[in-house]
């Protein structure tokens, strides 16, 4: 085969809309095999992004790596849940789509009947289907500055320095978020296991789940259990998660961070507090997740885009580490001064 056909593992990342870190791990996995070159380069030939393809295909529709490896093998038995999971992604997208047509045909039909329409339902109808916009005053350490929310996407990353306000940030998005709840710290297995051996529903959501996270290469553990019970309980709109690593190792953080990005928590949105560069991967950032960083100087938080050069980025980089980094600071807290000080 002609050398032109094959590409270099960035190239094909790059065809693929995918990270060069994903493609290394779809190889650790065992779901590709480069070939290499005489100086041991990896290269990707037709058949090998055709594997890619569809490997990424089925990240899409919410598989796990092991769950992959087992259907390019044959056995198709976990096609179903991921099916049935991407389904009900799919079918809460209709559901906006279908409240954004219909606040369309009532307008619509209003001004037919000669009703004028208020300037402010026109710009509301200029935004995005789903668009969920919240407007409120900051907490301390802020100083009542107006903040709003404007397209909420269904995972938002909120990433700051130590001493930055990002917790008490976070508790306000779950004050004032309509049907949301906030999983703080104070996340006790023992509390977990009580409310699943009541609740059989959601015992079922977080079995699903911790399989799910297993096959993805994530360690079983009581602070895994715990989130999850947290994430999957009650029936919440909104889940605002306070330091959503915590407790957990760096292959379930990886693990955490594809199942938040998946179809598993479809219906949800999801505000996740986090300094892990495990969890959060800059370079894999889609196109349903944002980034609020809350700034060290208490000024009010910004979205900050993905990429190289966008205002905040070199910031939000350089408040993310690895786990292992990140243990060196664990239980070092911001500590507020005295009046006066």
């Amino acid at each position: 085969m002609s050398p032109e056909q094959f590409i270099g593992p960035a190239e094909a990342a790059g065809r693929l809309g995918i990270s060069p870190k994903a493609l290394r791990l779809y190889e650790a996995r065992g779901l590709v095999r480069p070939v290499r070159s005489e100086a041991g380069w990896r290269a990707y030939g037709p058949a090998e992004m055709a594997r890619l393809g569809e490997v990424a295909a089925l990240r899409a529709l919410g598989l796990s790596l092991a769950q992959i490896g087992r259907l390019l093998a044959g056995d198709s038995a976990a096609l179903e849940p991921a099916l049935a999971a991407h389904q009900l992604a799919l079918e809460a997208e209709v559901r906006q789509l279908a409240a954004a047509i219909e606040t369309v045909r009532a307008i619509r039909d209003d001004l037919a009947g000669g009703i004028a329409l208020p300037v402010a339902d026109l710009a509301r109808l200029a935004r995005p289907a789903g668009e969920a916009v919240a407007a409120f005053e900051l907490p301390w350490p802020w100083g009542g500055e107006r903040f709003e929310l404007r397209d909420i996407r269904p995972v938002t990353y909120i990433v700051g320095p130590l001493g930055s306000g990002k917790t008490r940030f976070a508790m306000r998005l779950a004050e004032v978020l309509p049907n949301a709840t906030f999983v703080g710290l104070d996340r006790d297995p023992e509390a977990a296991l009580q409310t699943m051996a009541a609740d059989a529903d959601l015992a079922l959501r977080v079995e699903e789940a911790l399989c799910w996270l297993v096959d993805e290469g994530a360690g079983p553990s009581d602070a895994l259990l715990a989130l999850l019970a947290g994430l999957c309980a009650g029936r919440f709109e909104t889940v605002v998660v306070d330091l959503i690593e915590q407790g957990l190792d760096h292959a379930t953080q990886e693990a955490l961070g594809a199942f938040l990005r998946g179809p598993q928590m479809a219906g949800r949105r999801l505000f996740v507090m986090t300094r892990s560069s495990a969890l959060l991967d800059l370079a894999a950032i889609g196109p349903r997740e944002a980034i609020i960083l809350c700034p060290a100087n208490h000024s009010v938080p910004t979205r900050v885009q993905p990429y190289p050069g966008a205002p905040g980025y070199e910031t939000v980089a350089s408040c993310l580490g690895a786990p292992e980094v990140r243990a060196r600071t664990e239980g070092v807290i911001a500590m507020r001064p005295a009046a006066g000080r």
